[in-house]
């Protein structure tokens, strides 16, 4: 990773995983990294974590709930006034039966997609002119169906992989998007996504995600161990994208068909790259969570 001066980087769910990993990494290069985390607790305690393992950086906490608008809200008028690096990466994967957030959208959309798109929206004023926008997405948007935007809440035949699929998928037809209207508005701050591969992270035994079935809560610690790389190798697509790859770009592992090894250029899907869907996701983004983009 190239040296840099001091970034102020805001980094969605890390307290765990990739997230907390990515968060590492870049305070150990001696960035100045938010935690903007659901759990403020979890937050406190792994920043504390950090600062032990990278004194050259500077680690504060937020509280920020994704499938609360209003937590959103609150969190983007209190954010720092200049910030370098957003990384989007918090996520739910694969509850058991259909959840809704507390704006009654369904919990992967709501929380994957829907909370990034406000967020980012809102933030947006405060980004620095050159600022990187980075949004993790999934090997699993390949098994997502073109967006049905008559049931894109899943309120009818829910399917929890379906779901989640859709929202990851959501991820880069977003992060492309971005990237398109900012070229248009003639802005340097560039926007790309990335993917960890298959990585070992607390998703798989989450009780508001797939830790809600039992069977698959217990059995996923064992086939993670046979079957994943660690949450620290899956941290490196993220910083690749960060540091690395130009805007309207998608990164992940390069090896085993991109489930693991070392960073570079991932592939997509022709869905995922569908400029008139990821308009048509747009709008329908910008009606369900009423934020404009001030470009």
């Amino acid at each position: 990773m190239p040296e840099t001066k001091q970034r102020r980087v805001v980094i969605t769910g890390a307290n765990t995983g990739i997230g907390y990993y990515t968060a590492l990494e870049l305070a150990k290069r001696g960035d100045h990294v938010t935690l903007a985390c659901r759990n403020q607790d979890k937050a406190e305690a792994a920043a504390a974590k950090i600062r032990a393992e990278a004194p050259n950086g500077t680690v504060d906490t937020a509280t920020l709930n994704l499938a609360d608008l209003a937590s959103v809200r609150e969190y983007a008028a209190s954010a720092p006034e200049s910030i370098d690096v957003l990384i989007n990466n918090a996520g739910v994967m694969m509850p058991s039966s259909r959840t809704e957030t507390a704006d009654g959208f369904e919990l992967q959309l709501g929380t994957n997609h829907l909370g990034h798109f406000a967020l980012t929206g809102l933030l947006f004023p405060k980004l620095a002119d050159d600022a990187k926008i980075t949004t993790i997405a999934s090997v699993a948007h390949r098994q997502g169906p073109k967006l049905d935007f008559d049931n894109l809440q899943l309120e009818r035949g829910y399917s929890a992989q379906r779901g989640y699929a859709n929202s990851k998928l959501a991820n880069i037809l977003f992060a492309l998007e971005l990237q398109r209207r900012i070229d248009k508005a003639g802005l340097k701050i560039t926007s790309n996504a990335a993917h960890p591969g298959i990585s070992a992270t607390d998703l798989y035994s989450s009780p508001d995600g797939l830790g809600s079935n039992k069977i698959l809560a217990t059995l996923a610690p064992i086939m993670l161990k046979v079957a994943s790389q660690s949450a620290s190798a899956g941290a490196r697509p993220t910083l690749y994208a960060v540091d690395v790859a130009d805007g309207g770009t998608y990164s992940g592992p390069t090896s085993l068909f991109e489930t693991r090894g070392k960073p570079g250029p991932a592939s997509m899907t022709k869905t995922a790259q569908d400029p008139a869907l990821a308009a048509k996701l747009w709008d329908a983004s910008e009606k369900l969570t009423g934020v404009d983009y001030p470009f």
